[in-house]
């Protein structure tokens, strides 16, 4: 695989809005010319770049909380990459930067739009997964928004995905009692118990999930991290504990054009006296370094696993996102394309 930085690069860009469905056909690899950088300003060649279930929502002409995708411009997101060349005073040709001005080969950037990272050991998927902003929403969520405690009772929803493995993983370190998660296939079921620590899992397939959270849960539960929302949602609303908190990272039930789940049950947060909170990890970047000190020893010594699906090559983002959005997707942890090694 060779990536091509001597002014010439290839970026996607977005060519229509979906019409229902997300499609290969809504966006385009382009050929540019990459300029040469100007005084304070870095020329990057990416590495690993990050594909996420946020972009999908991005590509609709919609207000949200991060802008949509303009038409015919190259898209952004997280990513790892080289610096090729520096007019920049402190970072000098093979640092390694994080930025975020992916899904695209390569980039001239503002050195202060980048921020130098020493791997430590780690692979670099790591740092657009467990020790990234996938890391960090989980953190946040477990550790700030719901707020685990020793002995409690945790559910967490879409837990073999990129969050959803690491928050079960925080959960239980922080000293949770019971861990449960839920999955879309029997393989990831098996991920979640054997490689991951969880106490219990099952496939949301499988049956009602309230009857699966009755056995998996028979005293109730006290936290929900939910990626989910729709019917699963609803079913841990139904066994919450008094007092019990939810931390809502995302509704992925209901994204790609698949339509919203209703849930009924909103009343038992008031009977219960829940507290349910939903966080964006963009409102908490500011957090970053405390984060990386808490979970890289974690990572350093095993104690907390993060796996990453890897896709070779810059073609590769359209199935790449089209496939996570997938329900019922083969996708397990966090999803990243490989352009070329950090080396």
């Amino acid at each position: 695989m060779t990536v091509t930085v001597a002014g010439v690069s290839r970026e996607w860009h977005q060519v229509r809005r979906p019409r229902g469905r997300a499609a290969a056909a809504d966006l385009a690899l382009v050929e540019v010319s990459v300029p040469e950088p100007q005084p304070g300003q870095l020329l990057v060649r990416n590495t690993h770049i990050s594909v996420d279930p946020y972009m999908r929502g991005r590509m609709d002409d919609r207000p949200s909380y991060i802008p949509p995708f303009p038409l015919n411009a190259p898209l952004d997101g997280g990513a790892l990459g080289v610096v090729v060349e520096s007019r920049a005073d402190g970072i000098e040709p093979g640092q390694v930067v994080e930025h975020f001005m992916g899904l695209r080969e390569s980039v001239v950037v503002d050195a202060a739009a980048v921020a130098p990272l020493d791997l430590a050991g780690t692979p670099p998927e790591a740092y657009l997964g467990a020790l990234g902003s996938t890391g960090l929403a989980a953190w946040i969520g477990i550790t700030k928004v719901a707020s685990v405690q020793p002995g409690d009772t945790v559910f967490v929803t879409g837990a073999a995905g990129a969050v959803g493995s690491i928050a079960g993983q925080i959960a239980k370190l922080r000293g949770a009692e019971r861990v449960i998660g839920s999955a879309g296939s029997a393989a990831k079921v098996q991920h979640l118990v054997d490689d991951l620590g969880y106490d219990h899992a099952f496939d949301y397939h499988d049956g009602d999930v309230g009857d699966q959270l009755d056995r998996a849960a028979p005293n109730g539960i006290d936290v929900v991290f939910d990626n989910v929302g729709g019917a699963q949602l609803e079913a841990a609303i139904g066994r919450l504990n008094v007092g019990s908190r939810l931390a809502l990272c995302g509704m992925a039930s209901g994204y790609d054009g698949r339509e919203a789940y209703g849930v009924r049950n909103l009343y038992e947060l008031v009977t219960k006296r829940a507290t349910a909170q939903g966080f964006l990890v963009t409102d908490h970047l500011d957090q970053l370094p405390a984060f990386r000190a808490d979970v890289l020893p974690w990572v350093l010594d095993g104690q907390l696993k993060h796996t990453e699906t890897v896709l070779d090559g810059i073609d590769q983002v359209p199935d790449a996102l089209l496939g996570m959005l997938q329900a019922g997707t083969t996708i397990t942890g966090k999803l990243v394309v490989r352009l070329a090694d950090s080396a």
